[in-house]
């Protein structure tokens, strides 16, 4: 995110806030209230969003004195958010009240068509239609924090294993391994369901 040529860089406001001046931290505050409510909101509940997002920031404060600068504060700054979702799924995990015998014909039509196509790509393209969306909150909720995160930033967002590995203070190789073992379970979820869902008279 561009700086303001008519006002304080990030870093300068960052100085101040370091140096004492409590008040200049509204700045930043103000200026990335949405970019951070931008990024909680795909990972989170949106009546969580507000509540971590307020704890984002406070982590943010409380860091500042430890960020050098070697990145754009943006990028520092998604970081944080997107530690803050893994941990609210690790503290505050709960299965969704959704059963499968209330998904829909087209539920079970996109099931059927994504669990025969294993590609990655086909994970993601389909993985922005309505139907998918519900399914998916339905599976990403009966995965561990750790696999529900991997999960929304690789197959969802499309971001490589070094920029996951970045937001979630993870090796790569923990990444890469966690990326295909949580992929399989979702899969191994949604077969079930879909299984027993037919069985259903």
């Amino acid at each position: 995110m561009e700086n303001n040529p008519y006002g304080p860089s990030d870093a300068e406001i960052i100085r101040q806030v370091v140096a004492g001046d409590v008040n200049a931290f509204d700045q930043l505050l103000k200026k990335y209230k949405n970019y951070v409510s931008g990024i909680l909101k795909k990972h989170l509940p949106y009546n969580q969003v507000a509540d971590v997002a307020q704890d984002v920031f406070i982590r943010t404060y409380q860091s500042l004195p430890n960020y050098k600068g070697g990145s754009l504060f943006d990028q520092w700054l998604s970081t944080i958010a997107v530690r803050a979702c893994y941990d609210f799924w690790r503290k505050t995990y709960k299965s969704k009240e959704l059963s499968f015998s209330s998904f829909t014909e087209n539920h079970e039509v996109w099931l059927e068509e994504t669990l025969s196509d294993e590609s990655s790509q086909s994970f993601q393209e389909k993985g922005l239609q309505k139907e998918a969306r519900e399914i998916l909150d339905w599976g990403l909720e009966r995965l561990s924090a750790e696999d529900r995160m991997v999960m929304e930033l690789i197959y969802l967002e499309g971001h490589s294993v070094k920029e996951t590995a970045q937001l979630l203070g993870w090796s790569m190789a923990n990444v890469k391994i966690r990326s295909f073992r949580s992929r399989r379970k979702l899969y191994k979820i949604l077969s079930r369901q879909l299984e027993e869902g037919r069985r259903k008279p």
